[in-house]
C-alpha cells in the first residue's frame, strides 16, 4: 500500500538544534506562537537547515487567543486593557491584520510549508467567531503555503468544521487519537498524549498510529506527524525507527 510522503517531527526543538537536524526532517515551531522571533534568529534556523528540511509554524496569538489567554504572558509588549477587545478571535481588526503580517513574514524567512492556527476552547462557533473565521482567510495573502486550522471542543462537529475548510482552503489538524480530520488531502496531525501531556506512547500506541496513517493512502500529502507531548523527542524517534 503506497503511502504519501510523510514528515515526522515535533512541536518545538525538542533537543539540541544541531542533533534535532540530524534526527528529523521537519519541526513545528512553537516560538512563533508565544512571540515570533526576530527576522535575523528564523533566517539562522533557515541557514542551519539541513536540505530537505520542512519548517512548519504556529500562527501568532493575537490572530486566535484573546487577551484573556495565559500565554499572552509570554509578549514583550503587554496588550492594553482598552485594547483587549482588539486581539484574537480572528477579528477584523488592524491588529489581527497586523499579527498575520508578522506571521507570513517570518514563513516566508523560514519558507514554512504548513501555518497552524490552533484555536482556544473558549473560541465557539457563534455567528460572529465563524464570520470572522470566513472573513480572514477570505481576505489574507497566504503566498501558496498549507494552513492547518486546529478548533477544539466538542460544539465543533465534523460537518461544520468540514464546510469551513472547504470553504476556506483548510486542512483540518487533529490529534489523531481523540478524532478523525474532517477536510483535506493531506494530514497535519497534532499528538498531544493520551489524556496528559506527561503521557509518554507506548509501543502500542505507536503500532496504531501506524495504521491510521495507513488508512489515510487515499491522501495526496504531503502528511506531517508532529508529536506534541513531554518526551516527544524519543517518541518521535521511535516511530520512526519502526
Amino acid at each position: 500500500m503506497r503511502i504519501a510522503e510523510c514528515f515526522v517531527g515535533c512541536c518545538g526543538w525538542s533537543e539540541a538544534q544541531a542533533r534535532y537536524f540530524a534526527d528529523f526532517r521537519a519541526i513545528e515551531l512553537q516560538t512563533t506562537f508565544y512571540q515570533p522571533p526576530a527576522n535575523a534568529v528564523a533566517a539562522r534556523w533557515k541557514s542551519r537547515a539541513p536540505d530537505g528540511f520542512r519548517f512548519c509554524m504556529k500562527a501568532w496569538q493575537l490572530i486566535t487567543h484573546t487577551p484573556s489567554s495565559p500565554t499572552y504572558r509570554k509578549l514583550k509588549s503587554p496588550v492594553g486593557e482598552s485594547e483587549s477587545d482588539l486581539y484574537g478571535s480572528f477579528r477584523p481588526t488592524e491588529q489581527v491584520a497586523l499579527a498575520w503580517e508578522r506571521t507570513r513574514e517570518i514563513a516566508g524567512i523560514l519558507d514554512a510549508h504548513v501555518i497552524v492556527f490552533q484555536c482556544p476552547k473558549s473560541f465557539l462557533p457563534t455567528r460572529e467567531n465563524i464570520r470572522n473565521l470566513s472573513t480572514f482567510f477570505r481576505d489574507i495573502k497566504r503566498d501558496d503555503r498549507t494552513l492547518a486550522w486546529e478548533p477544539r471542543g466538542d460544539e465543533w462537529t465534523a460537518n461544520l468544521v468540514r464546510g469551513l475548510c472547504a470553504e476556506n482552503r483548510l486542512i483540518h489538524c487533529v490529534d489523531p487519537f481523540e478524532a478523525d480530520p474532517a477536510y483535506g488531502d493531506s494530514l497535519y496531525w497534532r499528538l498531544h498524549g493520551r489524556g496528559s501531556y506527561r503521557y509518554r506512547y507506548t509501543g502500542q500506541d505507536l503500532a496504531e498510529l501506524d495504521e491510521k496513517l495507513r488508512g489515510q493512502s487515499r491522501l495526496r500529502g504531503p502528511n506531517y506527524i508532529m508529536f506534541n507531548n513531554m518526551s516527544s523527542g524519543p517518541d518521535a524517534l521511535r516511530f520512526l525507527q519502526r
